[in-house]
């Protein structure tokens, strides 16, 4: 009889530590407790790695306690590095310090349960205002303030950048369409820093050179836009978004400009939702984009992706992946499970990078711009 109560209390043991262990879920209380008297009646909101920086997320609006502190409580899935800031619903509204300078993102190691005090010193727009300096080269056009997209009815500026000797030659060049125009180009349209694709084009020989297609995001909708699955967020849209590249801007740009239109010279990117559109843009479409960069995707977004990837193997694209060991959450994981299930169906034309110190910001993807160029001219 002591035999098996022993075997019994060893079997509850176990089966207790290993429903423990399979926990993976933190639990994150924020709390701040002091912000600018004049905006003390505001709402405010988290955006961070967690939620792919949506400064205006009704899921992550904090709550006014009776005695005038604002907290919210979410989970993460697993310990990591959290980043983080406080806004007013938009980046332009965004905390900053005392005396106006930007600050860089919150950012704390989560490995248990937590609870964040937080001070906010002062808002972005309470400072004086610089006087907008645009940072677009020469070689940078808005091609249109407000091209239709018929799949999904709506308008989006559109940018173009055309190689240095594009006007002195009759050279074509291979097209690489790149999402969250906004960030692209100009420091002006870009609230938090842009990748300086212009200025890294600029420097790379013309036999080198690709035009660049940039799509503005749509701001509050980027997370559906860019999903092609229903999410928390709201009902997908990403499949239509993917049409919209292959079926309407693609022949649109060719019909144009002076294009090698053929799939080996036509690559999509883009980076966090822009890198999760992006391939699923070229796994849709791998007779219209036959590569693809997924700069620090955000596969966590929609998990069937996996499955549908494991039903019918992505064909013959090639995909370039990247992100940082410090992005937090199930990133670096999500995208090596994508990378291998790619392998195992057959994929050998990948890339993947995981960066040391690596974080989830424009600066981050700027620094990986250089490799991904030299990456599309070498892939075959």
């Amino acid at each position: 009889m002591k035999h098996w109560l022993q075997k019994i209390f060893l079997f509850i043991y176990f089966s207790t530590a290993v429903i423990c262990v399979g926990k993976a879920q933190y639990i994150v209380n924020f709390e701040i407790d002091n912000v600018p008297a004049k905006h003390v009646h505001d709402t405010l909101y988290l955006a961070g790695n967690f939620n792919d920086w949506n400064p205006g997320s009704i899921h992550f609006q904090l709550t006014k306690t009776s005695d005038g502190k604002f907290v919210k409580q979410i989970k993460i899935p697993s310990a990591g590095f959290l980043e983080y800031k406080i806004t007013r619903g938009a980046w332009s509204r965004v905390e900053c310090a005392a005396d106006g300078a930007s600050i860089g993102n919150r950012i704390i190691k989560i490995s248990s349960d937590t609870t964040i005090y937080i001070n906010v010193a002062a808002w972005a727009d309470d400072m004086p205002q610089r006087p907008p300096v645009s940072t677009r080269t020469k070689n940078v056009f808005v091609l249109d303030t407000a091209f239709y997209i018929p799949q999904l009815n709506k308008k989006r500026r559109v940018w173009i950048y055309l190689p240095e000797e594009y006007a002195l030659s009759k050279k074509v060049y291979p097209v690489l369409y790149m999402q969250d125009g906004q960030n692209l180009f100009d420091a002006l349209t870009s609230a938090y820093g842009e990748w300086g694709v212009d200025e890294l084009l600029d420097t790379v020989p013309d036999r080198r050179q690709w035009i660049i297609v940039g799509i503005d995001h749509g701001n509050d909708k980027r997370l559906t836009e860019y999903n092609p699955f229903d999410s928390k967020y709201g009902k997908g849209e990403g499949d239509a978004y993917a049409d919209f590249l292959a079926l309407t801007l693609k022949p649109y740009i060719d019909k144009r400009f002076r294009t090698k239109t053929d799939a080996a010279n036509t690559a999509v990117a883009g980076s966090s939702m822009g890198g999760l559109i992006s391939f699923y843009t070229a796994y849709k479409y791998p007779s219209v984009f036959a590569k693809a960069g997924v700069f620090s995707p955000a596969f966590w977004l929609a998990p069937e992706l996996f499955s549908k990837v494991e039903t019918k193997p992505a064909a013959s694209s090639f995909f370039y992946f990247v992100s940082g060991d410090m992005e937090g959450g199930e990133m670096v994981k999500d995208m090596q499970r994508m990378h291998n299930l790619l392998l195992q169906k057959g994929g050998s034309k990948l890339k993947l990078t995981v960066i040391k110190n690596g974080r989830h910001n424009e600066a981050f993807w700027q620094a990986q711009m250089p490799d991904f160029i030299r990456w599309l001219n070498q892939v075959k």
